[in-house]
């Protein structure tokens, strides 16, 4: 009775309206940043968050939505249509290329990996729906030369011993193996059933949580997209007090594989504990993002995940749906021990409150996001302790009309990442941000972050200045990157160490980037070019003889240069 029950609903829905399951990938070059500015300019719905992505056909009112401009010479990617009953569209094919010379540098790119040398990334597929079902397929396969570089050393036998405490805590190898890495991924594909305006399915996208347009604390498209099942919207949904929007995902993450200590000048087989047996990872998130009816272009949200090891799951509802347990510690406890149950925090869980303000009038964007690793014990702790494993991002957008008859405009945007632990840190236990000492994976797959690509413990803050036009864009960027600054106060810090301090150690990156993104007929071209210095790279000085001559050392700072070439054809 209810098979036949959920065929008659299925027939029914299939018969009343057709609803596309395409997307939009995350970080499609060009695109999805045009999208979001036509919002400033007034030109897309405004209830629209931008802090769930992908984003759909639906909510994007596109037709081709590779297309936004209709300006290419010939389009001939939609092989088959039918109003009201589905299409076949052929995907655009994109190669993506880079070369970084002395160290590595980037995030937000999907399967490419932070690696030196030259890297190249190639995807191409194909989208079908026929009425309620879509199916989009669009692999990705990526090839990197590896090349070796100067990784971190240390005389120092405590220093060793805390970044050995890394590689315990995260899989985020050095070196992405002994010689090159090439690896193909199911990448940016779904299957979909699609009933309006709610989506379910299968799917390996990158997914992308928050406000942020550089980094996000819990979800972003830095590492490839991980094999999970997915509910979501695909369009806001209005309700008499405002529009909600929302996504839930349960899926498995996998490890590297790669031993993080190859070419590692020290040795570290005494510090490193392999990770044999935990390659799979449970993990779960939701995100929810809400605009009040009466505060339009104002959407406020909350996101959270947890993720464990396949082996340490507990039984039942609570093991396979562990974002229904307590945000607190104390709604852990055994009731006859008194203590956390031994069953229970084995999992390493994150917790974000984001909001977007855009005001078109002003073509404007103003966006943050503040986040936590480490549950509080309850409500009170909460409330004295608000900065405890905290993290945050914060930035603005504001576009000016430059009057000329082509629609020219100037972008002005900053963004603020802070992963740094606070104070607190000193005082009780706090992990840095991605790392766990059960979960010793970390918040990973596939050897990169699943959040912030910065990285565990940085910071960083960045300065872009570019001239618009449509989907055109040349700019410059000026940023400001601090390494692992958890790492730097453990080892060289006065709360930390007694006998080894020192101040001036702090890794710092200083770069000037100039880029581009140029439309025409039917390609999409961006370039890249990133020139950086590490100020006392990989935390590293020369002492000078004279003691009097403390600050006054010989610097060992470095320079690196990236350059990025990519190309879309969109058919």
């Amino acid at each position: 009775m209810v098979q036949k029950f959920t065929v008659l609903v299925l027939v029914i829905f299939g018969n009343i309206v057709h609803l596309s399951g395409q997307t939009l990938p995350v970080g499609t070059t060009g695109l999805e940043d045009y999208y979001r500015r036509e919002q400033l300019l007034g030109r897309l719905d405004s209830t629209l968050s931008f802090n769930v992505r992908p984003l759909s056909q639906e909510v994007l009112q596109q037709h081709n939505i590779f297309d936004p401009t209709a300006q290419q010479a010939t389009s001939n990617s939609i092989l088959w249509e039918e109003e009201g009953r589905g299409r076949v569209q052929l995907l655009p094919v994109t190669w993506q290329n880079q070369v970084t010379s002395s160290y590595p540098y980037g995030w937000n790119d999907g399967p490419m990996v932070p690696t030196t040398g030259y890297q190249t990334m190639f995807s191409a597929g194909i989208y079908a729906s026929y009425k309620f079902l879509s199916v989009q397929l669009r692999p990705e396969v990526v090839y990197a030369q590896n090349s070796d570089y100067l990784g971190f050393r240390s005389d120092d036998g405590g220093t060793r011993i805390r970044y050995a405490q890394i590689l315990n805590r995260i899989d985020m190898p050095p070196y992405f193996g002994e010689g090159s890495y090439s690896k193909a991924f199911l990448g940016q594909s779904s299957v979909r059933l699609n009933f309006h305006p709610i989506s379910i399915g299968v799917s390996t996208e990158n997914i992308w949580w928050g406000p942020g347009r550089r980094n996000a604390l819990l979800m972003s498209n830095t590492a490839p997209g991980f094999p999970h099942i997915t509910l979501n919207t695909t369009k806001p949904i209005r309700t008499p007090i405002g529009s909600i929007e929302g996504q839930f995902v349960t899926g498995y993450t996998r490890s590297s594989g790669i031993d993080p200590t190859l070419r590692l000048e020290e040795d570290y087989t005494n510090l490193y504990r392999p990770k044999d047996g935990i390659d799979r990872r449970y993990f779960q998130g939701v995100v929810l993002s809400y605009q009040p009816k009466w505060l339009p272009g104002l959407s406020l949200g909350l996101n959270r995940s947890v993720i464990i090891n396949r082996n340490n799951m507990a039984d039942g509802f609570r093991g396979y749906f562990p974002l229904f347990n307590g945000l607190s510690k104390s709604s852990s406890l055994d009731p006859e021990t008194g203590e956390v149950a031994a069953n229970q925090r084995r999992d390493d869980e994150y917790f974000s409150i984001f909001g977007r303000w855009v005001i078109p009038d002003a073509q404007l964007e103003v966006y943050g996001e503040y986040g936590r690793n480490d549950a509080s014990w309850d409500f009170r702790d909460l409330l004295v302790q608000l900065e405890h494993s905290r993290a945050y991002m914060i930035g603005f957008r504001k576009l000016v009309d430059l009057h000329k008859p082509e629609g020219d405009l100037l972008q002005v945007g900053m963004e603020f990442t802070q992963l740094e632990a606070p104070k607190t840190a000193t005082l009780r236990e706090s992990l840095t941000w991605y790392t766990h000492s059960l979960v010793r994976n970390g918040y990973t797959h596939q050897g990169q972050i699943l959040g912030a690509g910065v990285g565990p413990g940085n910071n960083v803050q960045s300065l872009d200045v570019s001239w618009i036009r449509g989907i055109k864009q040349l700019g410059v960027e000026f940023e400001r990157l601090v390494h692992n600054n958890d790492f730097f106060y453990q080892s060289y810090g006065a709360a930390y160490v007694e006998t080894f301090r020192d101040p001036r150690r702090n890794w710092v990156d200083l770069s000037i980037a100039l880029h581009g993104v140029w439309d025409y007929k039917n390609f999409i071209f961006s370039s890249k070019l990133h020139f950086m210095k590490a100020f006392n790279y990989q935390y590293a000085i020369e002492e000078n003889n004279d003691p009097m001559l403390y600050w006054n050392y010989r610097a060992q700072d470095k320079g690196n240069v990236q350059f990025q070439l990519g190309a879309s054809y969109r058919f």
